[in-house]
């Protein structure tokens, strides 16, 4: 990869645990300057700050609530501040409750809904007024195979991550006459901790590859949407799941 990313500045939502902690410590790790948001886990953030400090690189905290649009403003004010402004947004926080389609209650609903995907509308608007001083911006936001296949164990989850989709291709459309790129990538299933031993072990007949996937697979993508080889690439989504979709 390119060297286009040394200097650059990111907001990296959820980057306390699982992807969005990968994806900050990657982009550190290749030179971006990157603010670590979380909304409660703060010892997850702090672990993403030491790590990327011991690897050298430049990186803040700022916590925030991405349902609550006067949060996300101040949460991109003070990043832009503290970084010099903001070239790079990954939309990554996100909230899954695993409920049956009866369970739901309207404030759950409205939750999921207010942070997977008003959340990730809200972060794409403040950070667009400094994206477009530069005439330059990548934003990547974090969906799901569940997108568009069923979960059969969260349908809010599922209703949010296609919704991210249509999100990401109406945003290409609207921001690229300032420069700004909105690709999306839609990961199967990762290993951010969760899953049980026996998950772990190779079953090709779920994984092709006989593993399931790690955020750094995901943050290896990340870097390179980030990056300047992909300046043509703009409304795409991309399906990370070792062809998991396939069988």
């Amino acid at each position: 990869m390119s060297d286009s990313l040394i200097g650059k500045s990111a907001l990296v939502t959820g980057a306390g645990t699982g992807i969005g902690k990968g994806i900050a410590i990657e982009l550190a790790s290749r030179g971006v300057k990157v603010a670590i948001h979380y909304n409660s886990s703060d010892a997850g953030a702090r672990d993403t700050q030491q790590r990327i400090e011991e690897l050298g690189g430049q990186c803040m905290i700022v916590q925030a609530d991405v349902a609550d649009q006067g949060q996300i403003i101040r949460m991109v004010e003070t990043a832009a501040d503290e970084l010099g402004g903001i070239d790079i947004l990954v939309n990554n926080a996100a909230l899954q409750l695993n409920i049956q389609w009866f369970e739901y209650t309207e404030e759950q609903y409205d939750r999921v809904m207010n942070i997977n995907l008003k959340g990730y509308w809200q972060c794409t608007q403040a950070v667009i007024p400094y994206m477009k001083q530069r005439n330059f911006g990548r934003i990547i936001n974090i969906s799901s195979v569940h997108g568009k296949r069923p979960t059969d164990f969260d349908a809010v989850y599922c209703m949010s991550k296609g919704g991210i989709k249509m999100l990401g291709r109406e945003s290409a459309l609207e921001l690229a006459r300032y420069g700004i790129t909105v690709n999306t990538i839609a990961p199967g299933a990762i290993d951010v901790g969760k899953f049980k031993a026996s998950h772990r072990e190779p079953n090709r007949k779920k994984f092709p590859l006989g593993r399931v996937g790690l955020p750094a697979d995901v943050a290896a993508l990340a870097c390179y949407i980030a990056s300047d080889e992909t300046s043509f690439m703009t409304g795409a989504t991309i399906r990370l799941d070792g062809a998991g979709m396939l069988i």
